[in-house]
């Protein structure tokens, strides 16, 4: 078995490349496929893309189901199953012959997110390698980077020629032909050699360990839902927000084009760099760089407009990194994969419903109130990371961080 056990680096380059298909035949998908949807069925665009919004809040519903499982059981059956239920899914959505039987088919498609987005794939690469997973983690971010770059092309590729329901089938057939064969063949050796030396599950924790959980985990799912929510509407809203700052069309298109870039980059910085400090630093420069970019876009035009999309989009690649290594530097792997159930639960509801409430606001009060409150809220965002790092900084250390203590 030793000589045919996947490597780490198989193992995460397997669930990279899933992740960018899942991402991009999920969360992404509307974005390129609401226009052909609209044209095809005549739905109202804004119920087309509901179904996206449908779909985040179903993976938030099952997520802490999906950490317990994953606690339990390993990431393999989960993962899998993931597999399973995107292609069900996308089948669903592409041969719904109405908006009910399509949301129908978000709702399957939400659980397959809730089983197979970053949050399970980051419990399931902890269950494998415990402390030692953040730069596995790390590495996975970097995968997910190119969802969209990958996927935006190839969606709108298939839906030019074989339709936006015949897309839909071919993503379903990709999950069934190659996401599941990897998800099955590279952690199934991996995963029991290098489980139990990691990994208790049910581990009983002593009081003190308890009464930090209660203290540190309402604050740590604030930050991350408060900075999903912030990064759903500048996803959504982006163009509209450049263009109000004065951008025409065709330069806030440019400008939209930095911030997977800048993600990127950022994340490759943290996967050099990061070995050398506590991951609360992460979480520290993600809510200052997000805060600071939509300042900038608040307050500037012409030309600071592109340093408001790199610097945001700096700090919201790096979140996602914060948002899988933070945890684990401050519990240790042994509750990893339940408290990531419980920590993506209200993220990921507040992901979902965060653009809809952001457009009612821009339609009552307008883009300038709308990116005031969004200026605001990173604000707010940065004072609740500073009391979590007051809060963890005499515990860190003794908890297992893979860096120096914050």
């Amino acid at each position: 078995m030793g000589e045919t056990t996947p490597g780490r680096g198989a193992v995460v380059t397997a669930l990279g490349a899933v992740q960018i298909l899942a991402w991009g035949s999920s969360f992404y998908l509307p974005a390129v496929m609401g226009g052909p949807i609209v044209a095809d069925t005549g739905w109202p665009l804004s119920a087309v893309v509901a179904g996206a919004s449908l779909g985040l809040l179903i993976a938030g519903l099952v997520s802490p189901r999906v950490g317990r499982a994953i606690a339990r059981h390993g990431g393999q059956p989960v993962l899998a199953a993931s597999s399973g239920l995107f292609a069900v899914g996308l089948a669903v959505i592409g041969l719904s012959p109405t908006l009910p039987v399509y949301f129908a088919g978000w709702i399957i498609l939400g659980a397959g997110m809730g089983t197979g987005l970053y949050d399970a794939a980051f419990a399931t690469l902890t269950r494998l390698y415990g402390h030692g997973a953040r730069a596995a983690i790390t590495n996975l971010t970097l995968f997910g980077g190119f969802a969209s770059t990958v996927c935006w092309p190839l969606s709108a590729f298939l839906a030019e020629t074989c339709g936006w329901r015949g897309a839909c089938l071919v993503y379903a057939a990709i999950h069934v032909c190659v996401a599941l064969p990897l998800h099955l063949r590279m952690l199934r050796e991996a995963q029991p050699r290098q489980i139990m030396d990691t990994v208790q599950p049910g581990l009983e924790i002593d009081d003190a360990t308890s009464r930090r959980e209660r203290r540190v985990i309402p604050l740590l799912a604030a930050i991350l839902t408060v900075a999903a929510g912030i990064g759903s509407v500048v996803v959504v809203h982006l163009l509209m927000f450049l263009q109000a700052r004065g951008a025409d069309f065709a330069w806030a298109v440019f400008l939209g084009t930095l911030f997977g870039p800048a993600q990127v980059a950022a994340r490759i910085v943290e996967r050099l760099a990061g070995r050398h400090y506590h991951p609360i630093w992460t979480m520290v420069a993600a809510c200052v760089s997000m805060a600071i970019g939509l300042a900038i876009l608040f307050l500037g035009s012409g030309a600071t407009l592109a340093a408001a999309v790199i610097v945001y989009g700096a700090g919201y690649g790096v979140s996602w990194i914060a948002r899988g290594t933070l945890p684990l530097a401050l519990f240790g792997p042994q509750r990893y994969p339940e408290l990531m159930g419980r920590l993506a639960f209200p993220s990921l509801i507040g992901q979902a419903l965060a653009p809809s409430v952001g457009a009612m606001l821009i339609d009552a009060y307008g883009m300038e109130t709308g990116l005031a409150t969004l200026t605001a809220l990173s604000g707010a965002n940065v004072a609740l990371v500073l009391v979590l790092w007051a809060s963890t900084r005499s515990t860190a250390r003794s908890s297992g961080g893979t860096g120096p203590a914050p």
